[in-house]
């Protein structure tokens, strides 16, 4: 467990820019497990999704950037399904909440009863003023900083959330088509809930962003991220200090600014993580790792990194516009991320599936 005394006196799980910011939501809009996946027996033909067939790819590394939770890759078979061509936008999420009048995690003020579950026995509460309603923004460093140290990068920013991605005074007006953020699982759960959809599996999510490629490294092949032209919303330069915006945007980009995978699917690299429905387990790939194979694997049945026992984490993809290959190499396919259902920060979001 690693302690982020700079930005909220908490324990704040933040691994490769992934972290819990926030308490659990309230009753009201908490959406349990037993909702989800949702009943997808939704007849309709939606021009924002695209059909991905069937088949059987072997998931997992595929180069020596790999970590040892990408280990073995094991084959996989995953039946066809309905994506999000994009990650949900502003726009999108915006209709959901007039619709529904529902409330984020990160507009919620954080309940300290739920949060020490998560942080080792003994942890002290926090201040009642650092336990109100905020989320993480992304602060640049002004030089070389220990990577180590993921204070040295994030602030804890009162008023953060959805509507006010950099906190108060920021806005999204104009940024409609730009991805969502400040996202927490139970928010993409409830999105998903009322779009008669669900999050996809981190099997799902992997067949999806490969395109149809055998064993390749990102989504349009194996050229290096910052090799020929833009190819996603990345980090360009040395992390967290200097960044070249090679790509034309120093935070996220609107969604179909870079070209698509060969299955028609954006930002399958970068821009903004992206949660999936499974627990997150380090050793995940050696419990489903068999010669005949796994179909639709659904992720384990319980949460465990050795990194940080106490958190009950979700897995998350695709990396954001952080990341650099100095760094975390979160756009390769293969690369696996988590954090906590509560967690919400400026560079997470998420796409939707729904079945055939």
């Amino acid at each position: 467990m690693l302690q982020f005394n700079k930005i909220l006196f908490l324990p704040v799980i933040l691994i490769f820019g992934a972290c819990q910011n926030n308490g659990n939501p309230t009753d009201k809009q908490k959406i349990s497990e037993k909702d989800h996946p949702v009943d997808s027996k939704v007849e309709r033909q939606d021009p924002d999704m695209v059909f991905i067939p069937g088949g059987t790819f072997m998931m997992g590394g595929d180069n020596e950037q790999a970590s040892p939770d990408e280990y073995p890759k094991h084959k996989v078979t995953v039946d066809g399904f309905w994506i999000d061509v994009t990650e949900v936008t502003n726009r999108q999420f915006a209709e959901f909440v007039k619709a529904t009048g529902y409330i984020t995690t990160a507009e919620t003020k954080p309940d300290w009863e739920e949060l020490k579950k998560e942080v080792p026995p003994g942890t002290p509460k926090p201040d009642d003023s650092l336990l109100v309603a905020a989320s993480l923004v992304f602060i640049p460093a002004d030089e070389q900083v220990d990577l180590y140290d993921y204070s040295n990068w994030w602030k804890w920013e009162i008023g953060a959330n959805w509507r006010h991605p950099h906190g108060k005074g920021s806005d999204i007006e104009g940024k409609e088509d730009y991805p969502v953020v400040h996202i927490s699982y139970f928010d993409a759960l409830a999105y998903c809930k009322w779009a008669g959809k669900r999050l996809p599996t981190e099997a799902e999510w992997e067949w999806a962003a490969r395109g149809g490629l055998n064993n390749n490294i990102y989504p349009w092949g194996n050229e290096p991220v910052e090799k020929g032209s833009p190819k996603a919303n990345t980090w360009n330069g040395e992390f967290p200090s200097v960044n070249t915006n090679w790509d034309n945007y120093f935070f996220t980009a609107p969604v179909k600014t870079f070209p698509p995978n060969p299955y028609g699917l954006y930002d399958m690299a970068g821009n903004v993580w992206e949660w999936c429905s499974d627990w997150y387990r380090a050793d995940y790939y050696q419990m489903v790792n068999k010669p005949e194979g796994v179909k639709n694997p659904q992720g384990p049945a319980d949460s465990f990194d050795p990194e940080d026992p106490y958190a009950k984490k979700r897995s998350i993809r695709g990396g954001s516009f952080l990341c650099n290959d100095s760094y975390c190499s979160g756009f390769r396919v293969a690369r696996r991320m988590k954090t906590t259902p509560d967690s919400g920060m400026e560079h997470l979001g998420f796409r939707c599936v729904r079945d055939k």
